[in-house]
């Protein structure tokens, strides 16, 4: 029996982070993409069933919009798509899955849909599920602790296998975006160190962003469509699990990648003027003319000179317009050289600024946030003399 285990689709993710409005739009667009490659490897792989452990929205209030996305998405997967709320999306009062408008696209056009909100047992033709809903933002307590009871389990004597949902941190594996720091939101502790590992055959867990194996039945599937820059965690966002169960057994796991979106992060410094034409083609060789479904964390470091550093600046200009982000850490200093100098100071057409320019390359040659700013100036007044055809 296959199945599909997957978490964290967070729809309706603002992406507060991405400042133009046509682009936060289309990073969003493609989360709802996500689900429709999620029923596409489901009916690719023959999965009996999709299960989605936690977070499905990225809010307890989602636009209506987003709602009704999402249940047409869903309505195309083929096979039942079983949900748990998580952290972002908890149940309890007002919540998402008590609305009206939500139990109303739920019904009309994805019936597909069961959203499990009891602790309670859910039979499927081929599996049992021991969802483990979260009824709050933070659990105060282990939400599989009710699994600890055997007479849970012992209920079902069949050959069906038995799946265990839950959303939660593991350990030291919790998932924490910048956005949750602000919005207080932290993950509920699991604990399947105190179950009997014999009563399940395999938990799908969520809330860390990453797919990762934490126990020999145990994973978590990640987000399928990444949806932050990497701080260098050793996990695979983008993907989920096409899972392989049968009762008594150590379930087959396979990783497969559903993310289109490309959250790159690349650290370059300059030792000189040609490095520039250097970072032009990694950057050309990164993105192969596909701009459009980048997010870029550019952090750049060294020194440039006048020419390069104009340069660099129309260089970054055009990466701000094609990338759908581009998170700019520019710790380049400006170094006019020698000849560069001279040219602004012998600039005969414009005796004032030719001046200015001497001044400005004296306090350049200093220290401090004067040679900085100095320095800076310089850089602005050797464009303007490009534009005017001074190059």
């Amino acid at each position: 029996m296959k199945f599909i285990h997957t978490a964290d689709w967070q729809l309706g993710k603002p992406f507060a982070g991405i400042s133009d409005s046509l682009k936060r739009a289309l990073v969003s667009r493609e989360r709802i993409e996500a689900v429709r490659r999620i029923g596409a490897a489901a009916v690719r792989e023959g999965a009996s069933f999709v299960l989605v452990a936690g977070d499905l929205f990225d809010s307890l209030t989602p636009e209506r919009a987003t709602v009704s996305a999402a249940c047409l998405a869903i309505s195309s997967i083929p096979v039942p798509v079983v949900v748990i709320p998580g952290n972002h999306d908890h149940s309890g009062p007002g919540s998402i899955w008590a609305q009206q408008f939500f139990l109303a696209e739920q019904e009309k056009l994805a019936p597909n849909l069961v959203v499990l909100l009891e602790e309670r047992p859910y039979e499927l033709e081929d599996a049992v599920i021991f969802p483990c809903p979260l009824l709050r933002r933070s659990a105060v307590s282990d939400p599989s602790a009710w699994l600890r009871d055997p007479l849970v389990f012992n209920a079902f004597d069949d050959l069906r296998p038995r799946i265990l949902m839950a959303h939660g941190s593991i350990g030291e594996f919790q998932s924490l975006d910048d956005d949750d720091r602000v919005a207080g939101i932290s993950s509920s502790a699991i604990d399947l160190g105190r179950l009997d590992r014999d009563v399940f055959d395999y938990a799908a867990l969520g809330d860390w962003h990453g797919t990762k194996q934490v126990g020999t039945k145990a994973w978590y599937a990640g987000t399928p469509e990444q949806d932050r820059f990497s701080r260098g965690e050793e996990n695979l966002p983008g993907n989920i699990l096409l899972v392989e169960a049968s009762r008594g057994a150590v379930p087959k796991v396979e990783i497969l990648q559903t993310a289109r979106l490309g959250w790159e992060t690349l650290h370059y410094t300059f030792s000189s003027d040609s490095d520039l034409e250097l970072l032009s083609g990694r950057l050309d060789a990164l993105f192969q003319k596909e701009h459009g479904r980048f997010l870029l964390h550019l952090v750049l470091e060294g020194s440039l000179g006048l020419d390069s550093s104009v340069m660099l600046e129309e260089l970054l200009q055009a990466l701000e317009a094609r990338l759908l982000r581009l998170k700019l850490e520019n710790r380049v200093r400006t170094a006019p050289g020698p000849m560069e100098i001279a040219a602004l100071q012998g600039n005969a057409t414009d005796p004032l600024s030719a001046r200015v320019a001497g001044r400005l390359a004296g306090m350049a040659a200093g220290e401090g946030d004067e040679a900085i700013l100095a320095a800076l100036a310089l850089r602005e007044l050797h464009g303007l003399f490009i534009r005017e055809g001074g190059r």
